[in-house]
């Protein structure tokens, strides 16, 4: 049987592929679309997923050193079971006690992000690690020292050789394997989820609130990512402690002020305190700021000037359809918890 160029390019890509598996033996890991979603943002090219790569970068995730005096992880602010976030204080903790300014985002579906950080400081997945690596009021390190102390780390060095073939550590191959680590906190089987693939569905309540999220929302936090990348101001008075104005601090264009990321509200349920400083406890907390509580200024976000006017009944239906984006698979997964000591 012949084969069209179609698919004699593609068992060729395949056969390359293979190739250069087999010739650093790690094992490939793949990253599957779901069906009808975007494609990635992440060029995976530069930076393959593998099995032993991912293992690498899992220990390094969960590392205390990372930070000065090894006291903080990257997982100290991003808890698996919160969705990769922390839900005991409002801003940020970092070594010796010292309070950042922000509440930490959330980890999820990063491969569909271009900017990160919540004033988008950061662009690349791949090199975002090294902002709270080298905050002073997060970890307080740098990469220089990181790679020392693993270079000192029998573990560590056998791990490296794993996923990248050699026993060097260098700062580049160190950041690539928590990039492999954290791309892979992939969200996908939520109750919605299940809903768009025809196996479930929504109750009455839950059904009322997608249309009043179809409504008021989906504007900002666009299916089935739930986020946008775009920042916006969202209508809350700037902290007078703070005082911070969030994308014009990288910007330096008064247009930017008061914008910030637009967070993915998947897994919601669990990723309290909500907003740039955690200001806001609750859910109904927040719907009630949209609904009511929105401040006017220059830069608000225009699909934020039409108020709601929600009823009581409403914000408890937006509440109960906004739960149907918990992904309890994703929050339980083993895959991603502590790995487990050699």
């Amino acid at each position: 049987m012949k084969l069209n160029k179609l698919n004699s390019s593609f068992i060729a890509v395949i056969i390359l592929i293979s190739v250069a598996f087999t010739e650093s033996k790690v094992t490939p890991m793949y990253f599957e679309i779901p069906k009808k979603w975007p494609k990635t943002v992440y060029d995976f090219k530069n930076n393959q997923l593998t099995e032993e790569g991912f293992e690498l970068g899992r220990n390094l995730f969960y590392d205390p050193l990372f930070s000065r005096d090894s006291t903080i992880s990257c997982a100290s602010c991003h808890l698996q079971a919160t969705g990769f976030t922390h839900v005991d204080h409002d801003l940020s903790h970092g070594i010796e006690g010292k309070i950042g300014t922000r509440n930490a985002l959330t980890l999820q579906n990063l491969a569909w992000s271009k900017d990160f950080m919540w004033d988008g400081g950061v662009n690349h997945l791949d090199v975002q690690a090294l902002a709270p690596i080298t905050s002073e009021v997060e970890m307080n390190e740098t990469l220089q020292n990181v790679v020392a102390k693993l270079q000192k780390s029998t573990q560590y060095k056998t791990l490296f050789y794993e996923a990248f073939g050699t026993k060097k550590i260098t700062g580049q191959l160190t950041l690539k394997a928590l990039t492999q680590f954290v791309v892979a906190l992939k969200t996908t089987n939520s109750k919605y989820d299940k809903v768009v693939r025809n196996e479930d569905r929504f109750s009455p309540s839950e059904q009322k609130g997608y249309d009043l999220f179809k409504k008021n929302c989906a504007s900002c936090h666009i299916e089935p990512l739930f986020n946008s990348p775009k920042f916006e101001n969202n209508g809350l008075e700037v902290d007078n402690t703070l005082n911070d104005f969030g994308r014009m601090k990288i910007t330096q264009n008064p247009k930017d002020s008061l914008k910030f990321k637009v967070p993915t509200l998947r897994n919601v349920e669990f990723t309290f305190p909500y907003m740039h400083d955690g200001r806001l406890k609750t859910l109904t907390e927040v719907v009630k700021h949209y609904n009511s509580n929105i401040k006017p200024s220059n830069t608000l976000s225009k699909e934020l000037r039409k108020p709601m006017h929600l009823s009581d009944n409403d914000r408890v239906d937006l509440i109960a359809f906004l739960k149907t984006l918990t992904d309890k698979s994703f929050l339980f997964d083993q895959k991603f918890g502590y790995p487990k000591k050699k």
